[in-house]
């Protein structure tokens, strides 16, 4: 097959496009390659069999030129930053919104020709993962409320009675409370294309990834994900820095897995016009991983808990893969235990620039 993968430069991207490329598939590439992921010297991994086409999905002329005789598109291009996209709005609403935009238009000028389209969507459309409460059982929670977190209260309680609850697997079923303006535009990116797919008969997968890790995530950015966040402090001998008391969950998954996902969706039309969370279902603390990194760097370093929240943070959120499982046949394959120690041996291999989003999120407000 022909295939487009927006993004294909990225983090995530360049681990489909080896896929893809391994399996015989003609790739092409379109991908802005930004400075603040990429660095001065651009990314050094491009696969040499894959077509490169530098420039922006909001292009539309651009766009024309990369769908040109495309079977299959994958579409992973997007401005990634929780904390920056609250004072960089305009830039994350041009990339993510527009650009997938801008991409569906010129795709619906082609069908029957798009045989498929996959897209990226996230775990941050959820907010707060799913609960149980003993007494009053599922729980759907929004934000905890600003006097909760000033009192440095962290765990959620029921709305109904006021007990504690208990983080529980989230499904896809679960209510949306996007709670940064990433968020929201990961919920537009996939909900763009599950309509303008259904409306126009083109097989769409939206993919919902949950803490995403591995070879390749740029430890210069200071607003990728947290284990190239913590690894980059590490390498230049600084304390990771965790917010609240370091107690929060989340599912980290390894970039393997979630190109596993990436194929099966290629391979199969159970998951058409589907939202599917690719995840492990494994819970691990935000201060554990911190540990886990520092011991496999051989760093005597323990984490900074800051006791500061940043706005728009969630405590829990843990994937529940069933639907994954049983429309996709996906099956997590790589542990934590398994899964950090490759990702600190490309690691030792980096050099990080010195860079932390907190100044910038305490100048507007954002860390309290």
């Amino acid at each position: 097959m022909n295939i487009l993968v927006t993004g294909g430069a990225g983090f995530i991207g360049s681990h489909i496009v080896d896929a893809l490329v391994e399996q015989g598939h003609r790739v092409r590439i379109l991908d802005a390659v930004v400075e603040q992921v990429h660095g001065d010297a651009g990314p050094q991994y491009l696969n040499p069999d894959a077509e490169f086409i530098h420039g922006d999905v909001c292009d539309a002329n651009l766009v024309k030129s990369a769908l040109e005789g495309i079977d299959v598109v994958y579409h992973k291009a997007a401005e990634v930053g929780v904390g920056q996209s609250m004072y960089e709005i305009t830039r994350y609403v041009r990339a993510n919104d527009l650009g997938t935009a801008v991409l569906l238009e010129e795709i619906v000028k082609r069908r029957p020709q798009i045989q498929k389209l996959v897209v990226a969507s996230s775990m941050s459309i959820y907010g707060e993962g799913a609960y149980s409460c003993d007494n009053c059982g599922p729980i759907q929670p929004n934000l905890r409320p600003l006097s909760q977190l000033l009192e440095r209260d962290w765990e959620l309680s029921c709305p109904k009675c006021g007990l504690k609850v208990k983080p529980v697997p989230t499904n896809e079923d679960k209510p949306l409370f996007p709670s940064s303006v990433y968020a929201i535009s990961k919920q537009d990116q996939e909900q763009f294309c599950l309509v303008v797919g259904r409306a126009y008969e083109i097989p769409v997968v939206a993919l919902r990834y949950f803490n995403v890790y591995g070879p390749r995530q740029a430890l210069s950015n200071p607003y990728t994900g947290v284990c190239a966040i913590f690894s980059g402090r590490l390498l230049n001998d600084q304390a990771p820095m965790v917010f609240e008391d370091g107690e929060q969950t989340r599912d980290f998954v390894h970039v393997s897995d979630i190109v596993q996902a990436n194929l099966l969706a290629l391979e199969t039309d159970r998951a058409n016009y589907q939202t599917l969370n690719i995840g492990t279902g494994a819970a691990i603390s935000i201060a554990d991983i911190a540990l886990m990194l520092a011991r496999g760097l051989n760093k005597d370093i323990r984490p900074e808990i800051t006791g500061k929240y940043r706005e728009g943070d969630i405590r829990h959120c843990v994937a529940d893969i069933s639907r994954a499982r049983t429309l996709l046949g996906y099956e997590p394959k790589v542990t934590l235990a398994d899964g950090i120690p490759e990702l600190l041996e490309w690691v030792r291999q980096q050099q990080a620039a010195e860079k932390t989003q907190i100044t910038e999120l305490e100048q507007y407000q954002l860390v309290r």
